[in-house]
């Protein structure tokens, strides 16, 4: 990675904005180069662009907003960047409701709503292209020569359909600013700050778990997203079955490192961090460290998702018999969660209550654990009264899903898992048995073995709909899906 230039004397005026790095290897800027720099470049603007592909959908998602909090001025950050190490950052990923309402992903974004007579008027603040004139394209860290060019302000109202502003500029104006405001905390400490004696922690609550719930039901644009991210995650799932040998000469890094190429070249990211586990691995439930070694005659339990290029993640889990073919052990096992799955999709209608689809899977689960003679002479009733089960199947059923994996996080009880589901609510149905390999209350030959299905479903008008079903479940598929590919 190369270093930038630092401007000879820092304390002129013009160059203050200008970020330093201590240990440049050139001592100063000429007054020659300086002015050099200044000149001799195109005209790069663009005209005429056309708006994104969610406009009305962002334009409607605010309107919504506005209904919701009239009088009330609404402040929500896209956030920053945060360093990695050092003058390094991670990789910047706009906040969730940012991106919602606007369809930017532009670090250091904020949309405001300012109250009207009759609603608010939107307005989006960014960063706008880096001047010329002060060297701070070519000197600063983030100037446009170092880290790429960005839209102008005039280029960002034509795509997003909204009026944009110098964001820099904002933190004084909301400082003086008078009335009932809210914002999206957790983002942004410098709007955070210009709001400190503004806001109360109660009311920005209520704006942000308001945006949660909004997301409870997708629209159109949403469903397509999600679409598109199952079935990119699904010609992932394929690269990761074509590659096994190489991640048997290898470790679960090569097949996390395969994964995270379709996300890429399909997506924008992968949607969360993979889980690649193999082995015994599988009945960690967030194995992210992915540095063990993958084993024919073991399971590897694959929990991953492709994020699209709007921030739409796939969440799917399929737990594969490295060889190809699962033993009977494994397979008992797997048809068991096959079957709790099955219970659990059933459920998802529109009507029935949220908690449905757990419920149903858990009951199989508990089943099959009394049949093996794992819970004594208890009756499943009773087990799940007393939520035995849970040794085994540890976490809940499914969750929301959406722009983020787990989403609407912030919504209300009531409105989530004590709801009632309708069209366009999507979620995942994921039970799984994971048995430890320090368990001592099952025979041994179960330790060490992990097994979770998970698909993306969406309620429909009369039932539901996999968006992950490009992906075969039942064993005999599975084995013969991998066989396959296998060539």
């Amino acid at each position: 990675m190369a270093e930038e230039l630092t401007p000879e004397n820092p304390e002129t005026e013009e160059e203050e904005t200008v970020k330093q790095r201590k240990n440049g290897l050139y001592p100063g800027v000429s007054d020659e180069l300086a002015a050099n720099m200044k000149s001799g470049w195109a005209d790069t603007e663009l005209h005429g662009l056309e708006p994104i592909a969610q406009a009305a959908h962002t334009a409607a998602r605010r309107a919504a907003l506005s209904a919701r909090f009239p009088g009330e001025r609404l402040v929500i950050p896209a956030g920053n960047l945060k360093t990695r190490s050092n003058d390094t950052e991670y990789a910047f990923r706009a906040s969730t409701e940012y991106a919602y309402l606007t369809g930017d992903q532009t670090q250091d974004g904020v949309l405001v709503l300012e109250p009207t007579e009759d609603g608010h008027e939107a307005t989006i603040h960014l960063l706008p292209r880096s001047n010329r004139e002060n060297g701070e394209f070519w000197l600063d860290g983030q100037g446009e020569l170092w880290v790429g060019r960005r839209h102008s302000l005039a280029e960002a109202e034509q795509l997003l359909g909204i009026p944009a502003k110098d964001v820099r500029e904002l933190p004084a104006a909301l400082t003086e600013a008078t009335g009932p405001v809210r914002n999206v905390r957790g983002h942004d400490a410098g709007i955070e700050a210009a709001l400190t004696d503004k806001v109360t922690a109660e009311r920005d609550e209520e704006l942000r778990v308001f945006l949660s719930e909004a997301r409870l039901v997708k629209d159109a644009f949403e469903i397509a997203e999600l679409e598109k991210a199952c079935d990119a995650t699904a010609r992932g799932f394929e690269d990761v079955v074509k590659v096994l040998d190489k991640a048997e000469a290898t470790s679960e890094r090569y097949i996390e490192g395969t994964f995270f190429l379709r996300a890429r070249i399909e997506g924008n990211d992968i949607g969360y961090g993979s889980i690649c586990a193999a082995g015994p691995h599988a009945t960690t439930l967030h194995w992210v460290r992915n540095d063990g070694p993958v084993r024919s005659g073991e399971l590897l339990l694959l929990d991953a998702g492709v994020e699209t290029n709007d921030l739409y993640t796939a969440d799917v889990t399929r737990t594969l018999p490295i060889n190809g073919t699962f033993t009977p052990l494994q397979r008992k096992i797997y048809d068991a969660v096959y079957e709790a799955q099955e219970a659990g999709i059933a459920a998802v209608r529109p009507g029935a209550d949220y908690r449905d689809f757990h419920d149903a899977a858990q009951r199989v689960l508990a089943e099959k654990l009394v049949e093996w003679g794992l819970l004594g002479d208890l009756s499943v009733d009773k087990v799940l009264e007393l939520g035995l089960q849970r040794r085994w199947t540890l976490h809940g059923t499914g969750h929301m899903l959406g722009m983020d994996v787990h989403d609407c996080a912030a919504a209300r009880t009531e409105t989530y898992v004590n709801g009632t589901l309708e069209p366009g609510v999507c979620l995942t149905v994921e039970p799984g048995l994971y048995f430890q390999t320090d368990d001592l209350t099952v025979p041994e030959e179960y330790r060490g073995i992990g097994v979770r299905i998970e698909d993306d479903i969406l309620v429909t008008e009369d039932g539901n709909r996999n968006l992950s079903d490009k992906l075969p479940r039942r064993a005999d598929e599975v084995e013969e899906w991998m066989a396959r590919l296998k060539g």
